[in-house]
């Protein structure tokens, strides 16, 4: 990765760290599939325990209450688990919204870097042109988007305190608006155009935000 791009993306553990929440806490994408996907995982492992406890209250049956309690325990927290996991994503739809566009960001960053080491090869025809201008875009949003992420955590986690983060809600759409995307067909500025996008999106997020939470 060159060395213009190192250090743009938004890694797990930063999005962890910024959001204060662990993205296997959430069910992604928050639809029936994924929570029928993952009912049906548990049940899996359900089956698994109960295989499990059969096997060795055979060899251990004089200890079977023990079992019993033991994986009993197992299943209860199997099944809590899941319950928590629906919960917490019905309850932070506009953070997972914020996770998807972290993702379509770092998906920027790492088709640049793809196309780098194509470059590097020996294919000089798949230089991007206007490059700084391509990295300026992406350090723009990313400002944006760590700052998406804190507002959110705060709204969150202490909504008396709005009042004194309202300029949390400033973001560089502006900035990211003003810069020229004349050759809109070419891969600088299809990259450019996607960048804006998410800031758009982000824009609209943090505005949902601000609507539901702030004081009228």
């Amino acid at each position: 990765m060159q060395s213009d791009l190192a250090g743009l993306d938004i890694t797990k553990g930063e999005l962890k760290h910024l959001s204060g929440m662990s993205l296997s806490k959430i069910l992604r994408p928050p639809t029936k599939t994924k929570y029928l996907s993952e009912g049906f995982k548990s049940l899996l492992i359900f089956l698994l325990l109960l295989i499990s406890y059969w096997m060795v209250v055979q060899i251990l049956n004089q200890y079977h209450l023990l079992l019993i309690l033991i994986y009993g325990g197992m299943a209860v927290g199997l099944f809590l688990e899941d319950i928590y996991k629906i919960v917490i994503t019905n309850k932070n739809q506009h953070l997972i919204k914020l996770f998807d566009e972290v993702d379509k960001y770092n998906s920027i960053i790492q088709a640049i870097a793809i196309n780098d080491k194509i470059e590097a090869v020996g294919n000089s025809q798949v230089k991007l042109s206007n490059r700084t201008e391509v990295i300026k875009a992406l350090k723009l949003i990313r400002e944006d988007l760590i700052r998406a992420l804190k507002t959110e955590r705060i709204i969150r986690e202490n909504k008396k305190f709005i009042d004194d983060n309202t300029d949390l809600f400033a973001i560089n759409l502006n900035t990211l608006t003003a810069l020229q995307i004349n050759d809109k067909a070419s891969e600088h500025g299809r990259l450019l155009n996607e960048a804006l996008q998410i800031a758009i999106e982000v824009r609209e997020e943090m505005k949902k935000l601000q609507d539901e939470n702030l004081p009228k």
